[in-house]
């Protein structure tokens, strides 16, 4: 048995910026990892693989389109011995980066699967070497151990044909036909990659919208595009049951009340219904944390559990379930830990949905407004009167802005279009440095671009757009 000051349970994302940040700051840290390769899901098997994916859908989605400008390309040939490799490239890159990193700093890397034996004790199950078990006790451990695809038992019928999120980045084949079950962020990006490769791609949703929890407003653009990239687009729908008949899956459909049974098949079924948290098998009865009825382990906002010894970031404590949400977890466990000032307390954490087009938004939601009875004024800006946007022939998109009426402070951004992703962070800044839209029209944006739609956005609220007409309100 050995000691370390500080453990880190979990190379992901959270847990390697939480090791890094600690070694940088002159901690003795040990970080234990059950895979090979650090990077976690994120990296090895979700945003990172399936962004690089999405690259190559946009690609092939826009010499599609280019036809509008006078030029066409032939047919694509598609090789996906070779796709795979050089997804697999981005990910070998990445993670190789992460290993020297760490050897730099002197973080001390355990390859095995950790459980708690006690509050400060944990016991290692090595899997770069079998049957190998250690135990480890510590001063403080930081629990970051992720999250997986959620399960259906009804869906696990133990063929090869049914994918979740993570063997769906594996690439097999390209199937002639893809259903995906549920209309989540995953679901719609993975669904848009299989689309674009060639396969016949249907998406089924228990609720009536696509992207449930998204701004409505958001979300319509999106919907509209998706319809002619989707074969079908089953809403209100659930499936009852799948059947591998040997050559393909056949599902079962119903209404959401259960009525109106039908049947279809399809060559592979992509199950992506969300995820939980890894907080199970972690031996956490041993310690004095507490789970709440989702399984997420409960924290303060200095990411402290109830165990003194203990404490928890990114997915495994709690939602939004996002990689730069548990990074910067990881930095406060550990600024905490440091000098004790750290707190988790952001006003805006951005949230991405890499489709096409792409939606973003960050701060307070109009739905949300609506729920806690807050006055709010909403000021858009349509992406069809954006110079850049007319010339990317892009024109579905808008820039959305929540404002308090009373301060107009900008309370939170939505963004539909091709860079939603890229151009949030502005919102996000504004959010957290409260910014007011005056702050936000009156900075001077590049022309043309399509971060100009933030400020224009701010002025349409002043009735002061010059590309739009909407009267004049009676702001300062």
């Amino acid at each position: 048995m050995t000691h370390a000051p500080l453990v880190v349970l979990g190379g992901g994302p959270g847990g390697y910026a939480a090791a890094f940040l600690a070694a940088d700051l002159g901690l003795q840290v040990t970080l234990v990892e059950a895979d090979a390769r650090l990077g976690g899901t994120c990296l090895l098997r979700g945003c990172i693989p399936s962004k690089a994916l999405l690259h190559v859908a946009k690609i092939l989605n826009e010499a599609k389109h280019l036809g509008e400008w006078g030029i066409d390309f032939t047919a694509p040939r598609i090789n996906v011995d070779a796709l795979r490799a050089r997804k697999e490239k981005v990910i070998s890159t990445l993670s190789g980066g992460l290993a020297g990193l760490a050897k730099r700093r002197n973080v001390r890397i355990i390859s095995a699967k950790g459980s708690f034996l006690a509050s400060n004790k944990l016991r290692l199950e090595r899997t770069d070497t079998p049957g190998v078990v250690e135990e480890l006790t510590f001063d403080h451990c930081i629990l970051a151990t992720g999250s997986r695809p959620a399960k259906i038992p009804a869906f696990e019928i133990g063929s090869p044909r049914v994918l979740d999120s993570t063997t769906a980045l594996d690439l097999v084949d390209i199937p002639e036909s893809l259903l995906v079950v549920g209309g989540g962020y995953i679901g719609l990006e993975m669904g848009t990659v299989y689309a674009e490769l060639g396969s016949r791609v249907s998406v089924v949703e228990l609720t009536t919208g696509l992207l449930p929890g998204a701004d409505r407003d958001l979300v319509r653009p999106l919907h509209k595009r998706l319809e002619g990239i989707f074969s079908k687009i089953y809403l209100g729908t659930k499936v009852a049951g799948l059947r591998d008949t040997g050559s393909a899956i056949e599902v079962n459909f119903q209404d959401a009340d259960g009525a109106n049974e039908r049947k279809e098949t399809f060559s592979r079924v992509l199950v992506s219904i969300g995820r939980k948290p890894n907080s199970n098998d972690l031996g956490l009865e041993n310690t004095k944390c507490r789970l709440d009825q989702r399984g997420f382990v409960v924290t303060n906002d200095r990411q402290r559990t109830d165990d003194p010894h203990i404490l928890a970031i990114g997915d495994v404590a709690g939602e939004p379930m996002l990689a730069h949400k548990a990074s910067h977890q990881g930095r406060v466990a550990v600024e905490g830990l440091h000098d004790g000032t750290a707190k988790f307390e952001p006003l805006a954490i951005p949230a991405v949905v890499f489709t096409d087009p792409e939606i973003a938004w960050a701060g307070l939601t109009e739905e949300q407004a609506k729920q806690q009875g807050r006055s709010v004024e909403i000021a858009t800006y349509p992406w069809a009167a954006s110079g850049r946007a007319q010339s990317l022939a892009r024109t579905e998109g808008f820039t959305k802005m929540l404002i308090d009426p009373e301060t107009d402070r900008i309370l939170g951004v939505g963004i539909v279009g091709p860079g939603a992703g890229e151009l949030i962070s502005e919102g996000v800044l504004a959010i957290e440095m409260g910014c007011t839209a005056r702050d936000i029209a009156d900075s001077i944006h590049p022309h043309p671009t399509l971060s100009e739609t933030m400020a224009f956005a701010n002025e349409s609220y002043f009735g002061t757009a010059t590309e739009i007409y909407k009267p004049r309100v009676n702001k300062s």
